[in-house]
């Protein structure tokens, strides 16, 4: 089978977005060789090509890009020389590996191809409730009742993480957990103000916290002076409330590890695929 036919069976698995014009395609090598096997990783990393050569495989399936600019063209066009972009095109080209980034088309997915792979992974299909509100990128569940500590625990343990970031008491117990979209400003939508009302996504989430009885939220990116700033507060107040920032690549990364399960399934077992963390982008030291 060659890579073509392994990513023709991919893009067909997902829904047609029409008039497409985005960041998903090819990233690098010849498509029409043979497939010797594929990597599923979120993040096309150094350390995750290396993995991908040890392993033997000629295509590398990411969900994120590939070359530091965020319509992530397949070619650098920063106006300069970038050494760091050229080493790792000539480690790729080296190793006859393919890259092919999945991103929009497996958000377009129903459902979601990557949160589906997320709360398959952490455990939490039985505790997922409906969203009365049908926010996007909004998933709520009712977990066993449990300390801010075990929940960080808990996703350190699922996502093989070093650490936590956290506001919070984190000996507080909570249930009711919402993993959300990322919370910088126009992300899902623009701000409104009507009839002196203003509202726009962290506002929302703020109102789930006040009146759904939301206890915890997850988020992708972050910034901090709206959500943020509000659960710090609630907390120095004593609300049972927080907030778990692991980061954006870890807050996916559960969905690179289900894409490996079902495109195993779209190649019937004809071909090697690995799942390869991306590991974390950030080191930890504590004072």
């Amino acid at each position: 089978m060659k890579i073509c036919d392994v990513v023709k069976l991919i893009e067909n698995y997902h829904p047609i977005i029409p008039n497409y014009d985005g960041c998903d395609g090819y990233k690098s090598g010849d498509p029409q060789q043979e497939c010797t096997g594929v990597v599923c990783a979120l993040v096309p990393t150094i350390d995750v090509i290396r993995r991908t050569i040890e392993l033997g495989c000629n295509l590398l399936y990411v969900h994120e890009p590939s070359y530091y600019m965020t319509p992530d063209f397949p070619e650098w066009r920063g106006g300069f020389r970038n050494r760091v972009y050229e080493e790792k095109r000539r480690l790729l080209e080296e190793h006859g590996i393919v890259v092919y980034r999945d991103h929009d088309h497996t958000h377009a997915h129903q459902p979601d191809g990557i949160f589906t792979g997320v709360i398959r992974y952490l455990g939490w299909e039985a505790y997922q409730i409906e969203d009365p509100d049908r926010m996007k990128f909004v998933y709520l569940f009712d977990l066993p009742r449990m300390t801010v500590r075990e929940l960080n625990d808990h996703l350190m343990d699922k996502i093989g993480m070093r650490g936590t970031r956290f506001i919070g008491n984190p000996d507080v117990f909570i249930s009711r957990v919402a993993i959300v979209a990322h919370l910088y400003p126009g992300a899902f939508g623009e701000a409104t103000e009507k009839d002196g009302i203003y509202s726009d996504y962290s506002t929302c989430l703020i109102r789930k916290m006040e009146e759904q009885g939301v206890q915890a939220i997850i988020p992708g990116e972050i910034i901090e002076w709206n959500l943020l700033s509000y659960i710090a507060d609630a907390a120095m107040l004593g609300r049972e409330v927080a907030c778990l920032n692991i980061g954006h690549f870890n807050f996916e990364e559960l969905g690179a590890k289900y894409a490996r399960d079902w495109i195993d399934e779209l190649c019937g077992g004809q071909l090697p695929i690995h799942y390869v963390h991306t590991g974390e982008l950030w080191n930890h030291q504590l004072r």
